[in-house]
């Protein structure tokens, strides 16, 4: 009997890449995706296990479900020539109807019922420009960083929608702000008309003052005829008393 295809669906197919610097632990995702209308039990395997954290390793996928599986790499001194030697295999085989122990199930599995992928370990070194972008996105971490938390302080009030309270409470703030606005409208025009009253007051006096020298005018000019009339009468009884004599 031949031995069977694998039923899973992987992505990526055939590499696992990971991208240096190797001064950190560098992650992969693989993604798992099993197509058919039977539950499907996998184990992750690795040639270099002592370099590797896989999280999950293993576990069952459901009918047309999919898992993703972490694939971690250990921080480590590069060297070129090991960049083809690590490898990955995918180990499957199809869930019985009810499973307990997954160890006994693998130990017990007839090789013509084992499925497999293998996939290889690609180590990628940054390129110069990687470098530059790198430098440049660490640079602006901190001021984008900074953006965001100001932006956060300054415009969560206006993001965050208003409630029925919150709406009444700014109704009546705009209500109260609108009446002290009538009251120092109203407080303006008084003020403007004090000023037009202040300034027709020197005017009216003035005008009193006015009125008042030409009354005075009035008076000695209408005082005249009647001291005309006294001096007649002194010299017509002045020269009638000296003709009589």
């Amino acid at each position: 009997m031949s031995k069977l295809d694998q039923v899973l669906i992987l992505d990526p197919p055939s590499d696992l890449r990971f991208k240096g610097p190797f001064t950190d632990v560098v992650t992969t995702n693989l993604k798992l995706k099993n197509p058919s209308d039977r539950s499907v039990c996998f184990k992750v395997k690795t040639t270099a296990p002592r370099r590797y954290c896989v999280r999950p390793n293993s576990g069952i996928i459901d009918a047309g479900a999919a898992v993703n599986i972490s694939v971690m790499l250990q921080p480590f001194d590069y060297d070129p020539n090991e960049k083809s030697k690590h490898k990955f295999m995918v180990q499957t085989i199809f869930a019985p109807p009810h499973v307990s122990d997954m160890d006994a199930l693998w130990k017990d599995a007839k090789p013509d019922d084992l499925m497999d992928s293998k996939l290889r370990c690609v180590f990628e070194l940054p390129s110069e420009n990687d470098k530059v972008n790198d430098m440049e996105a660490t640079k602006a971490a901190p001021m984008m960083n900074s953006a965001k938390a100001d932006l956060t302080a300054a415009g969560a009030p206006a993001v965050a929608p208003l409630d029925d309270t919150e709406m009444k409470k700014m109704q009546e703030k705009c209500k109260r702000l609108q009446t002290e606005i009538n009251k120092l409208v109203e407080e303006n025009r008084q003020l403007k008309d004090d000023g037009v009253r202040m300034r027709k007051i020197p005017h009216s006096e003035h005008m009193t003052s006015n009125s008042t020298s030409l009354l005075g005018r009035e008076a000695t000019t209408a005082s005249l005829p009647s001291l005309l009339v006294v001096i007649a009468a002194i010299f017509i009884g002045f020269f009638l008393g000296k003709f009589i004599l």
